[in-house]
């Protein structure tokens, strides 16, 4: 079972849906004896940084969540849920994230050129940096949905996939067993269910 982590923040029923859609069992929960049975975790996230961080916390999921991912359990952070993997994130100030993938996360326009539309909002290509356990089903340049004003910075070792939105932006990370996409893979047609597939495939 794939527990999809529900502490007040994220599109929760579309990643539901979408795991249902490729044959996945999975569950929206709080639960943390759910969590700690389940064979693989995601975190999902949508909003602020800071107030994601801190609902976590709340939550008692963010120590839980290190635990888990320290065991070697798999988890994959989707959007802001990718970003709280990081050591620390500069958006309305300084917060500190999970720490599970050194790097931290800043603000797209100070990379990109001026006049460029923020947030990134919409389709973009992918480009492989490294080979990836969830790129097994997809291909070099294959599109994916993006919704972002932040992204993952200072964690080049850990980039999988970036896109060009004038400049390249982080679009994965990959630490062992801990995975990360900016985009959004429910929002992805058949290439996000693909790399959905894949995650569920991750030993």
């Amino acid at each position: 079972m794939i527990a999809i982590i529900d502490y007040g923040v994220g599109n929760l029923f579309s990643l539901k849906s979408s795991f249902s859609m490729i044959g996945a069992e999975a569950e929206v929960t709080d639960d943390s004896e759910k969590l700690q049975s389940a064979d693989k975790i995601i975190l999902p996230g949508v909003g602020a940084f800071s107030d994601a961080a801190e609902k976590l916390r709340e939550s008692g999921m963010s120590e839980l969540v290190k635990k888990l991912a320290g065991e070697g359990k798999p988890l994959l952070g989707i959007c802001l849920g990718m970003q709280l993997l990081l050591d620390k994130s500069f958006e309305y100030g300084e917060y500190e994230g999970l720490g599970l993938i050194s790097g931290n996360v800043r603000p797209i326009a100070d990379v990109i050129p001026a006049g460029l539309k923020i947030p990134q909002i919409g389709w973009n290509a992918l480009e492989f940096r490294k080979d990836s356990q969830l790129f097994r089903y997809i291909k070099n340049g294959d599109y994916v949905y993006f919704v972002h004003s932040y992204y993952a910075a200072d964690c080049d070792d850990a980039v999988s996939a970036v896109t060009d939105y004038g400049a390249p932006l982080t679009a994965s990370v990959e630490k062992g067993n801990v995975f990360g996409c900016q985009f959004h893979p429910e929002k992805s047609g058949e290439v996000g269910l693909n790399i959905l597939r894949a995650f569920c495939e991750v030993s």
